[in-house]
């Protein structure tokens, strides 16, 4: 294995095995793929794939940075997406799973995240998002594309513009999901006492949750239809601006799902029903 202190330059596929502990990666990756695993053996940084421009591997003081420079990271518009066929490259990283602090920009491409105990912090312009049995607290902020979280405790934040939110077979203590123009699917297993917030400006809501569940339920819909399939909810329509409202169980957990324009559902989900992204 080798320590990375300084900068290395990869400039061809490579896998680079790192000595040492890796306590935060920042990654900033004009565009490709990116994909960062949890695994209890040795940090690596595995490039399968690589542009013209080359890729910075540095490993010092217990943080892993892995990019392209910033100059790269702060054109815009078309001149950035054509910019950015050159940089495009694929890589992999594996780093321990209590790593404190995991920062991902990818500005056009493909991000995925599973096993980290402490979340992360994936920012992206265009492409898509997946996360998989993550804790901690995560936080995703993506102009255009689909963001994908499945098996996710602790915290969640979803920020989108244009694009699909699913949140599946997850148990999170709080998440929030909003999107201005695009749909929100949310499938949670135990809501119990979580704080659970969804927000669409143009799109659509689609919640299924467990019939025993305890939550304070308030689902609006501004222009738009809202349909709860529990008993014990009550539904006003006033004027075109439709809302269903009541008390689940004990009413420990919260859910709040607002639609400016588009409809509203909350789906019941029985005890043999398999936990997944609601459809």
């Amino acid at each position: 294995m080798e320590d990375v202190m300084g900068d290395r330059v990869i400039r061809q596929p490579e896998r680079v095995m790192l000595d040492g502990p890796v306590e935060r990666l920042e990654v900033t990756i004009v565009a490709g793929r990116l994909n960062v695993v949890a695994t209890e053996g040795p940090p690596r940084v595995e490039v399968t794939a690589i542009g013209r421009k080359p890729l910075t591997v540095r490993h010092d003081a217990g943080t892993l940075h892995v990019g392209h420079p910033g100059p790269a990271l702060r054109r815009r518009g078309r001149l950035a997406a054509l910019f950015g066929r050159r940089f495009r490259t694929d890589v992999a990283i594996a780093v321990p799973p209590q790593v404190a602090a995991a920062d991902l920009t990818v500005r056009y491409g493909s991000v995925v995240v599973s096993g980290l105990k402490e979340g992360a912090s994936v920012d992206v312009v265009s492409g898509r998002v997946t996360l998989q049995g993550l804790g901690g607290r995560t936080a995703v902020t993506i102009v255009s594309g689909t963001t994908e979280a499945l098996g996710l405790g602790g915290e969640l934040a979803v920020a989108a513009i244009s694009g699909d939110i699913s949140i599946g077979g997850s148990a999170p203590h709080r998440a929030e999901a909003r999107v201005i123009s695009g749909t929100i699917t949310c499938d949670l297993d135990d809501p119990g006492g979580a704080d659970i917030r969804l927000e669409a400006t143009s799109g659509g809501i689609v919640a299924r949750i467990p019939q025993d569940c305890d939550l304070d339920v308030h689902l609006r819909a501004v222009s738009g239809r809202v349909t709860g399939g529990f008993p014990g909810l009550v539904a006003t329509d006033r004027a075109g601006d439709g809302s269903v409202a009541g008390v689940l169980g004990t009413g420990a957990g919260r859910l709040r799902a607002v639609v400016v324009s588009g409809d509203v559902a909350l789906l019941a989900r029985s005890s043999q029903d398999h936990p997944g992204v609601a459809r």
